[in-house]
């Protein structure tokens, strides 16, 4: 009998002592992007906000593949809850698309944990074009752009991003041809509106708001369902009615862990993130990027990712557009 004890004492302990291990082991923060942009300094701030009810949490910037690689690199992780990744609209919702082949399922292969962020898109014009054109808001550039097809045309950041394929959803839902013009990053694409170059770009908010607020550009409509708490006085697309009143776009990220995290560390998990969303120093870092928390349970996420995929289906296969 003690000899058994003995044996079942040692079984225990063996069983026990990768738990433990576990327990001690800080939790790994992937960022599919370089170190800098919205989503790492997002991070940075989540990993600081938490580390009170989850100890350290380390953020890893692995970009590569338009994020691909990052998210990869998680999916295929260990589900023990050491290991996550800051996911975003490109790696879960345009990039199954976009690309011929990823290493990933962007449902099957992860656990969503919770929404962090969402960031607007804003509808912007050189003013000098739109007063040359007469454009004053949506229904002038749409009443503009149906009695001159294929006269206005558009940048982005490149094919496949989300000023190009914002710009594809406006011309379906608005029955009009522009004519899109890629260029390598948000940034040279803004240059090219400023200068004239182009008519008008889906830009993201927190990259156009300085230029807007400095009367360099005019902002027409939030490309979201509701309006930017930034810019509450900037319309959206939706609200010009008929086919564009479910218009919706805007980038965003969330947690994510591998597939097979148990309910309890999911659920867990989530309490310390979403807490972590709702502290004032951490609303304040979102404040100042322009962006809007978007906390909530695994349910809503995961409902939320699979519609955003399906969404963004239609929008690459009608653009065109292939990363590969």
């Amino acid at each position: 009998m003690a000899r058994r004890r003995e044996v079942l004492g040692v079984g225990l302990a063996a069983l026990a002592a990768p738990v433990l291990a576990q327990q001690g082991k800080p939790i790994r923060l992937i960022v599919p992007y370089p170190p800098g942009g919205p989503l790492d300094l997002v991070g940075r701030a989540l990993a600081e906000a938490a580390k009170d009810s989850l100890g350290t949490v380390v953020v890893e910037n692995r970009p590569g593949a338009g994020g691909n690689l990052g998210a990869d690199l998680a999916a295929k992780a260990a589900p023990d809850g050491t290991t996550l990744v800051m996911g975003a609209v490109a790696t879960h919702a345009i990039n199954p698309w976009l690309y011929s082949k990823i290493p990933y399922d962007p449902v099957r292969d992860f656990t969503p944990i919770t929404g962090v962020a969402q960031v607007p898109n804003v509808l912007v014009m050189n003013p000098a074009t739109a007063d040359r054109l007469g454009i004053r808001g949506v229904a002038d550039l749409i009443a503009y752009a149906k009695a001159n097809p294929g006269k206005l045309n558009y940048g982005s950041g490149g094919n496949g991003s989300a000023g190009h394929l914002a710009g594809e959803m406006f011309k379906a839902q608005a029955g009009v041809f522009m004519v899109h013009i890629p260029y390598a990053g948000g940034n040279p694409a803004q240059l090219a509106l400023l200068a004239g170059q182009v008519d008008l770009n889906f830009d993201n908010l927190a990259a156009a708001s300085a230029n807007i607020k400095a009367g360099k550009l005019r902002a027409l409509a939030m490309t979201t369902a509701r309006r930017a708490a930034a810019m509450p006085e900037v319309p959206t697309i939706a609200e010009a009615g008929g086919p564009l009143a479910g218009f919706d776009i805007h980038t965003w990220f969330g947690l994510f862990g591998p597939a097979g995290l148990t309910p309890e560390t999911t659920a867990r998990l989530n309490r310390a993130f979403v807490a972590a969303l709702g502290a004032p120093e951490m609303k304040a870092r979102l404040s100042g990027m322009l962006a809007e928390g978007m906390p909530g349970t695994p349910e809503q996420f995961s409902a939320f990712v699979k519609s955003e995929l399906a969404k963004y289906e239609g929008v690459v296969k009608r653009s065109g557009a292939k990363a590969d």
